[in-house]
C-alpha cells in the first residue's frame, strides 16, 4: 500500500468550487488557488470567471475528458518536479462525475501527496432539500441510449434507498419515460439551477414531472427507492428474468436475486424451476 507525506512534498490539491453562486467558496480554497503553481480545469473559459472574480492570477490550463489520457502524465511530471497544483471542475468537486480519476490514479502510483479542499456538491445540496429517505445511492449520469439506460435502471429497481442522478435538460423527457417504464411512476424530486438566481425545486410523481420536461439548466433528479417489504412470488421470478436479460446465466441470476432479497438460494431455485415448468 502506498503512503505519502505532506511534509516538504509537492501536493495535488482537489479543490471544490461553487456550483452556481460564486460566493460559495472557502477561504482555504481561495488561498490554495493563489499559492499553487498551476490550476487545471475542465473549461478555462468557465474557470477564468471564478479566478477573475477573486483576482487570482495563477496560470490556468485545461484538463478534460478529451485530453485526460495524454495530459495526466504531464501533470504528474510537473508535480514531481516540485510544483504544487490544483485540480478544479467547472462546478462542484473534482472526480464526482467530472474528470480526474486518471490523474488521481497516477498520483497514487507515483507516491504523490493528494488532499481535498472540500466545497459545494450539487447532489448533496439537492438531497438536503429533497425530503427523500436515507440511505441514498448517488449514480451520476445514466447512459444516453435508451436500452442501456433502461438496463441500468433495471439493476436499480429493487434498491430501497433514494436514487440520485445528474441529468441534462435535453435528456430529461427520455429519462423520465425510462424511469416510469422500468421503475414505475414513483415520487421524484428535481432541483434545477441550485444556488443560482432562477433556482427551482419540484416534488411530484414522475408522470407529473413529464409536463415540466422543457426545463433548462443544471439538474439533479432524485427518485424514491423501492418500498415493498416483501415481493410477490411472481415478482421474484420476474426479477430473475430481468437479471438473465442483463446477461447473467440462470444460476447466477438466481444467486443475485437471492442475495438481493435475502432469500435461500436453493429454495428460490426450486421455486423458479417449478414456475418455469408450469409455464411450459
Amino acid at each position: 500500500m502506498n503512503k505519502f507525506s505532506f511534509t516538504g512534498s509537492p501536493i495535488l490539491y482537489l479543490v471544490g468550487t461553487p456550483i452556481g453562486n460564486l460566493e460559495d467558496i472557502s477561504l482555504r480554497a481561495l488561498r490554495i488557488l493563489k499559492e499553487v503553481k498551476k490550476i487545471y480545469c475542465e473549461d478555462t473559459r468557465t474557470s477564468s470567471v471564478l479566478l477573475k472574480y477573486y483576482d487570482i492570477t495563477t496560470p490556468l490550463e485545461s484538463y478534460h475528458n478529451y485530453n485526460e489520457e495524454e495530459k495526466a502524465q504531464a501533470i504528474i511530471d510537473f508535480i514531481k518536479a516540485g510544483n504544487d497544483v490544483a485540480l478544479i471542475s467547472d462546478a462542484g468537486n473534482p472526480i464526482i462525475s467530472d474528470p480526474g480519476f486518471k490523474l488521481v490514479d497516477l498520483a497514487i502510483k507515483n507516491d504523490i501527496a493528494i488532499t481535498t479542499i472540500p466545497g459545494p456538491s450539487a447532489f448533496t445540496s439537492a438531497f438536503e432539500t429533497a425530503n427523500m429517505p436515507f440511505p441514498f445511492l448517488f449514480y451520476g449520469f445514466l447512459k444516453p441510449k435508451q436500452q442501456e439506460r433502461e438496463n441500468e435502471l433495471a439493476e436499480l429497481k429493487y434498491i430501497k434507498g433514494s436514487l440520485i442522478f445528474y441529468e441534462a435538460p435535453h435528456r430529461l423527457l427520455d429519462t423520465l419515460n425510462s424511469i416510469i417504464k422500468v421503475l414505475g411512476d414513483r415520487d421524484v424530486y428535481l432541483a434545477r439551477e441550485l444556488t443560482k438566481k432562477f433556482e427551482e425545486h419540484y416534488y411530484m410523481k414522475a408522470s407529473e414531472l413529464l409536463t415540466k420536461a422543457n426545463l433548462k439548466g443544471e439538474m439533479v433528479l432524485i427518485v424514491k427507492g423501492y418500498e415493498e417489504d416483501l415481493l410477490e412470488e411472481q415478482d421474484r421470478f420476474k426479477l430473475i428474468e430481468e437479471q438473465i436479460k442483463l446477461g447473467l446465466k440462470t444460476n447466477a441470476a438466481i444467486k443475485e436475486v437471492a442475495n438481493m432479497l435475502k432469500l435461500d438460494k436453493k429454495e428460490l431455485y426450486k421455486e423458479y424451476v417449478a414456475y418455469k415448468t408450469q409455464q411450459e
